[in-house]
């Protein structure tokens, strides 16, 4: 029997039917979806997934589903001050940085099973064509100002300052760590002269003013047709694009720009990195990367044309792209770049399609913490993928499910190990493997006969059929979040009809009933497998060979079923249960690369003296010690605090014996709520002084305290 050939389509009632056709003859074909180039000046961590790549490639499996004519685009952006700062930190050329992050992000991304059609880079010769050409046309066309301002310089290193060269004080949120152009804590447009304490990131010196020539693109002039285009979707009096599919901070922090009134900005700067400004007056200077950086969605695009006999043009230009859409999936950092400068450059160089959408994303925090990349406060890809080959789709599924799309979300590796255990594992991974083992129970592995509907089997298809139509219009509105709760709610859905039903019991006395139950049961997990390939691609294959079919179309989600006598295979793991040990050592692994970075741990956020008052310190006197039963780094305490004897479980074990810690007088925080570690009650907790070593030591007092004395 040929894998996947055999289904008949059903439908549940005639309202069904409509509604399915009707969803597929409304949704576009054609569409150019970009995801934001990763600068390559370091590796890729979670946040950067999060919010941009999972998504995007989550939307393009589906598409592809559904048929649609995809191109998706990717690259290394290869230039900016953010490169050559990175090649001065550590004494090589820029050119050998780009070179080792392009290679390494590149790696991350296919192994993460990111499915680019085309993953270029900005220092290629084709991007430096373009980008030279497009800037010729917008300056042929009168589109630029060239006007001479002073700009910061720094003499100790002899050279003009990029907006990024330049750290200071955010005029508008107080911010220390502003940067020229921009503000990344409350998103405010800068210019290097607005900064309160300015100082060079090279030299840590104040810079000084000098006079510079540069073209500029006079962002003031386009206030208009940008502000109706944003909010209207409306541009020469046609409609582009739904203003209401577009996310609250996207038009939001567009209309905060506007509203604030544009400026003209620079469009060239003084670097000797990055491309050439093609005009005999340019000497000496670049493309902004913010001119550069999106024209590289383009060059890749005709790197790809080139490479797969295809026409660039037929992806990018309106007189050949028809009614394709324009999608721009990134972070909210990146927000203005996508929705306001690169429309201005687009419109004003005349023929290309403007974005539909530019769904961004809100910030992945870690741990309680922002992702830092100096601190080293970060998960990063490629080091994930060496360590965990086997768990892509746990983290891919647990990426999704936090994603930040409409506000900032955490990643915990507590919260990884509860959603692997919870809902993989239990949920999805169960029911699947509940079915497949009692279909190869009862039946040798044989699809059963689907005899007489219940009423109740009627109503789960039906409610199958619905969750797929909403599963579709989520993912279309870019609700990708939403949409992966609703491929779980099938699992829940199956495991709640196995439940009911109890097919385990019913085999000895209604069989025929029960090969109905399976039947249902089977074409329950074959829609789910169908549903979960744009989230977890691996396991959706893995379940497929499982009922030995190969369905990759969203349309076989509502007509395809396992025919009768068909045979399936034999059930697999799909998901392995997550220990706590693997939580502990990722957490360790975490502080231990921060730490490596920084000598001291960043301190932790404020708190009002109300709090700090309520804490009871108290001086309490070790009575005995003994080690926590399989727990290498516990001691179980008996600690006099003068009002009672209580228990306390510390982490000590690796710096103290038993031996060495009875008599010990040790300050404690009683007030503590008890927890129970590895069995054991813990009823407050002993403080303890930590090195950059990592090294414990206790608190010595320079007098006396009798046990149970407070300390403030």
């Amino acid at each position: 029997m040929e894998k996947g050939r055999f289904y008949r389509p059903f439908f549940f009632d005639s309202k069904s039917r409509i509604s399915s056709l009707s969803l597929g003859s409304h949704m576009t074909k054609k569409y150019t979806i970009t995801a934001a180039l990763p600068y390559a000046n370091g590796p890729l961590h979670l946040g950067h997934v999060a919010g941009v790549y999972l998504p995007a490639d989550i939307f393009v499996r589906f598409l592809r589903m559904n048929d649609a004519d995809v191109l998706f685009v990717c690259g290394s952006d290869e230039h900016g001050a953010a490169i050559t700062l990175r090649a001065k930190k550590e004494g090589v050329s820029p050119k050998e940085i780009v070179d080792k992050y392009h290679h390494l992000i590149g790696t991350a991304f296919n192994d993460f099973g990111i499915e680019f059609d085309v993953y270029d880079r900005t220092s290629s010769e084709m991007h430096h064509e373009t980008s030279s050409n497009f800037f010729k046309e917008l300056n042929k066309k009168d589109r630029f100002i060239q006007k001479t301002s002073e700009q910061y310089y720094d003499a100790d290193y002899n050279q003009f300052l990029a907006d990024r060269y330049i750290i200071g004080t955010c005029p508008k949120c107080q911010s220390a760590d502003a940067y020229g152009d921009q503000c990344e804590k409350c998103g405010s447009d800068l210019s290097p002269t607005d900064l309160i304490n300015p100082k060079s990131t090279l030299s840590g010196q104040l810079p000084v003013l000098r006079k510079t020539s540069h073209w500029f693109l006079p962002m003031d002039q386009h206030e208009g047709w940008l502000k109706q285009w944003i909010t209207e979707g409306l541009l020469d009096g046609e409609q582009q694009h739904d203003p209401k599919a577009w996310r609250n901070q996207v038009t939001g922090q567009c209309m905060s720009w506007i509203d604030g009134g544009l400026k003209p900005r620079a469009m060239t700067r003084d670097l000797d990195w990055g491309v050439k400004v093609p005009l005999p007056e340019g000497e000496g200077k670049v493309l902004y990367v913010w001119l550069d950086a999106p024209i590289g969605y383009i060059s890749a695009t005709k790197k790809w044309a080139k490479e797969n006999n295809k026409k660039w043009e037929d992806y990018w230009l309106k007189e050949h792209a028809g009614d394709r859409k324009l999608v721009h999936f990134i972070g909210k950092d990146n927000i203005v770049f996508h929705a306001i400068i690169f429309p201005i450059l687009l419109k004003d160089h005349g023929g290309y399609i403007l974005p539909d959408n530019v769904p961004a994303s809100e910030f992945l925090n870690l741990e309680g913490d922002k992702f830092s990349t100096s601190r080293n406060w970060a998960v990063w890809l490629h080091e994930y993928i060496e360590a965990y080959p086997d768990k892509i789709d746990e983290l891919k599924y647990v990426l999704t499910s936090i994603a930040p799309e409409s506000k900032d979300s955490e990643f915990t590796w507590k919260d990884f190990q509860s959603r692997v255990n919870s809902e993989l594992a239990d949920v999805l991974g169960n029911f699947v493997n509940r079915t497949v083992v009692l279909t190869n129970k009862y039946y040798s592995g044989a699809v059963p006969v689907q005899g007489t509907l219940t009423e109740q089997d009627h109503k789960i298809l039906k409610d199958l059929a619905d969750i797929g139509h909403r599963i579709k219009d989520l993912v279309m509105k870019y609700k990708l979040r939403e949409a992966q709760g609703e491929m779980m709610g099938i699992a829940r859905l199956g495991n709640k009809y196995l439940a009911e039903n109890e097919p385990w019991k019913l085999v000895k006395t209604n069989p025929e009933r029960v090969e109905t139950i399976m039947s249902v049961a089977l074409d329950i997990t074959l829609k789910l497998s169908i549903a979960a390939a744009p989230f977890i691609p691996n396991t959706a294959k893995k379940v497929q060979h499982i009922l030995n079919v190969d369905f990759t179309k969203w349309d076989q989600f509502f007509e395809a079923r396992l025919p009768e006598g068909s045979m399936i295979n034999t059930p697999e793991i799909l998901f392995k249960k997550i220990e706590d040990d693997f939580v502990e050592l990722e957490i360790q692994k975490l502080k231990g690369k921060s730490e490596q970075t920084s000598k001291f741990a960043p301190m932790k956020e404020m708190i009002d003296f109300d709090t700090f008052q309520k804490m009871d310190l108290r001086m309490g006197k070790i009575l005995s010690a003994e080690k926590v039963e399989k727990a290498d780094k516990l001691l179980k305490l008996s600690v006099d605090t003068g009002i009672d004897t209580r228990t306390v479980v510390s982490g000590i074990a690796h710096h103290y014996t038993p031996e060495e810690v009875v008599g010990k007088t040790v300050l404690v925080l009683l007030n503590l709520s008890p927890r129970k570690i590895r069995g054991v009650e813990s009823q407050g907790m002993v403080l303890m002084a930590e090195n950059e070593e990592g090294a414990l030591s206790f608190l010595e007092t320079e007098k006396e305290f009798l046990q149970g004395q407070s300390v403030s």
